[in-house]
């Protein structure tokens, strides 16, 4: 029973930390406020977790599982390289979007005095992103005949860029310039000049 219930107290624990993130934006989140939201000591938050940051490890853990595990799916489901791109990038801001004590997590803002582990983590996220893209990219020539209008590493970190730039305007607005919001339009015209006929690309 009581093994059972851990899991449940340590996923309440980081619900409770990513509604304060959202709710009180800008604000420091202590430990003791956070044992108040949660309804317990802040010695029952440390029997779960030893410290802070390994509470907001566990955001991260969350964060990359949810998005990772999508991505492998996109990448299974969906045949076409620039829809992949498109379809992964959609993923990430819709992500953000509907978790805004995350997107806090994602763009890095929040992590601002805590370890330096913390903001390698959330980096590390952006730049495996990043290098998916750019894999998929590569790819494309030799599944489909086209690459890149520019080299495949500088493609991704274009669209890495757009998107990394929408999330940390969602949370500068508090959460009010929704990340999607004109994406479609935004992604038309940076699909519209991706790729290339490989012939066309010389």
């Amino acid at each position: 029973m009581s093994d059972q219930h851990k899991p449940r107290r340590r996923e309440q624990i980081l619900q409770a930390l990513a509604q304060m993130l959202e709710d009180d934006s800008g604000q420091r989140i202590t430990t003791a406020a956070l044992a108040r939201q949660v309804g317990v000591s802040e010695a029952a938050l440390y029997r779960h977790f030893p410290s802070k940051a390994r509470m907001f490890e566990g955001l991260i853990d969350f964060i990359e599982e949810s998005i990772f595990a999508r991505v492998s799916r996109i990448i299974h489901d969906i045949p076409e390289t620039t829809e992949r791109c498109g379809t992964i990038l959609s993923l990430l801001l819709g992500f953000a979007e509907k978790n805004p004590g995350l997107a806090r997590v994602m763009g890095g803002d929040v992590l601002t005095g805590e370890t330096a582990r913390l903001r390698q983590r959330i980096h590390q996220l952006f730049e495996r992103l990043e290098l998916q893209l750019k894999q998929l990219l590569r790819e494309a020539e030799l599944y489909e005949g086209q690459r890149p209008a520019i080299p495949a590493s500088a493609a991704a970190n274009l669209l890495m860029a757009h998107a990394e730039g929408r999330i940390s305007q969602y949370v500068r607005s508090d959460f009010t310039q929704l990340p999607t919001q004109g994406w479609e339009d935004q992604w038309a015209l940076l699909s519209a000049g991706l790729m290339r006929p490989v012939a066309q690309s010389a």
